[in-house]
């Protein structure tokens, strides 16, 4: 059967209005489905790249956590510990008379320790004298304060030679944290 011309003009009509239904209606909600799904998309993209980062970071961050606690046990190795000052001052005082001793010194004198309290932190300065027939004992006791734990610095030195024998005077540095003394001074 033939289609008129009538009924073709409404079936033209009929497409036109559908056309222009689809149009107003139905593109601009496909447009907002979609902006709508690429916005989740770019949301979920970020949050993996965040995570990415995060890993990366955590990673960077557990090797400096690390390398801080190895820092803080050299630190601690290299401190005095004591439960009060004297007890602080006595350990280095000992520790100075028995690296002299096991370098070949004759310790002839010991002075009374100086302490200074500053940011947490006391400072022991201890003099000592000593003799020897050798120089080259010197040399090891410098070399054993070197690689001293805890750490003595030496802060004066000095050597003189009297015919065969030198005579010396040394005084070494050492270091506590004052919040280790637990309050007692």
């Amino acid at each position: 059967m033939p289609i008129s011309a009538r009924e073709r003009r409404i079936l033209i009509l009929a497409g036109l209005v559908s056309a222009v239904f689809v149009v107003t209606q139905i593109v601009p909600a496909a447009q907002v489905l979609y902006e709508s799904r690429n916005a989740t998309i770019q949301g979920i993209l970020l949050a993996v790249e965040r995570e990415v980062r995060l890993i990366e970071d955590s990673l960077v961050w557990r090797d400096r956590r690390i390398e801080a606690e190895v820092q803080q046990a050299k630190v601690e190795s290299q401190i005095f510990s004591g439960l009060t000052i004297p007890l602080v001052e006595a350990n280095l005082q000992q520790d100075l008379s028995n690296y002299a001793r096991d370098s070949g010194l004759s310790v002839s004198a010991t002075r009374l320790a100086d302490s200074i309290q500053a940011n947490g932190w006391l400072m022991v300065s201890q003099e000592m004298s000593f003799r020897t027939d050798d120089a080259s004992n010197t040399i090891a006791f410098l070399k054993l304060l070197e690689s001293s734990q805890p750490r003595l610095l030496v802060r004066d030195f000095s050597l003189s030679r009297s015919r065969n024998q030198y005579n010396g005077s040394i005084t070494a540095v050492g270091f506590a944290e004052t919040t280790s003394l637990g309050g007692k001074q």
